[in-house]
């Protein structure tokens, strides 16, 4: 589920960090499954991803919230809540803060990130349970983000900029390093999503680096379908594991700033 939560996030872009699109009163839902020849789709957790104005400090911002659960039925094997939020200046678009707070059984992580973009540096705090805090200081450049805000920096990307078989890459700040997301769009393809319809999407694979830089021998991979229109929502999600597949498919959405036109039926 945590390993889901995050490839939901991962979602890379071709378009700069000041293109992102951040509309407040957006609403989108996953449900999440696991996929073996034993368990045919089992759905095992949910993700709620939301916008809102909210204001911090005085200053009026956008928070992101993120929020991936086990299901009821699950709790007794597996209780899990993850929390993710960024806050956003509204006039630049440039993410200013980034906290997470990790629940999973008997296991707690939090972290802060505080963006200090006029210096290019990027300042990170975290601890599990009650070890004292660990900190470093990162350069930033415009392709490096938090994953929350990876998941945001694709849905303003033209489709036309995009070139079949063009590999890419950007760079996902965690507490004490950087790591490089490569990715390439595969084409446009008609997508079935679960109880909503048939799709237009489009359709990339993504690998995400280990920490000895850009090694993607041993990183995550996972194949993404957005929505092929202005929205650009990530609609499907797969992931391989050693035995079967994770999964994640929108659940549903409101509140969408443009017409949802790649819904054929």
């Amino acid at each position: 589920m945590k390993r889901l939560f995050l490839l939901i996030s991962l979602l890379t872009a071709a378009a700069r960090l000041s293109a992102q699109l951040y509309h407040p009163g957006e609403v989108l839902q996953y449900r999440v499954s696991y996929k073996a020849r034993m368990f045919p789709n089992t759905e095992v957790g949910a993700v709620e991803v939301k916008t809102v104005e909210t204001d911090l400090e005085g200053r009026r911002l956008y928070l992101v919230e993120g929020i991936g659960r086990t299901l009821p039925t699950y709790r007794w094997f597996y209780n899990m809540e993850d929390v993710y939020r960024i806050w956003i200046d509204p006039d630049d678009l440039r993410t200013q803060l980034f906290a997470s707070d990790i629940r999973e059984g008997d296991y707690t992580f939090e972290s802060r990130f505080v963006y200090v973009w006029a210096d290019s540096v990027v300042h990170t705090r975290w601890r599990s349970r009650q070890r004292p805090f660990a900190e470093k200081h990162m350069t930033l450049t415009d392709e490096s983000m938090d994953a929350v805000s990876l998941f945001f920096n694709l849905r303003s990307a033209r489709a036309e900029d995009f070139v079949e078989g063009e590999s890419r890459s950007l760079q996902m700040v965690l507490q004490d390093t950087i790591r490089h997301l490569n990715y390439s769009f595969l084409g446009r393809e008609n997508k079935k999503i679960r109880n909503i319809g048939k799709f237009k999407t489009l359709k990339f694979n993504c690998q995400l680096g280990t920490t000895e830089g850009y090694s993607f021998t041993d990183g995550t991979v996972f194949t993404i379908w957005i929505s092929d229109d202005e929205n650009k929502i990530p609609l499907y999600i797969e992931s391989p594991v050693r035995v079967g597949s994770i999964n994640a498919y929108i659940s549903g959405y409101k509140n969408l700033k443009y017409p949802l036109t790649s819904l054929i039926k």
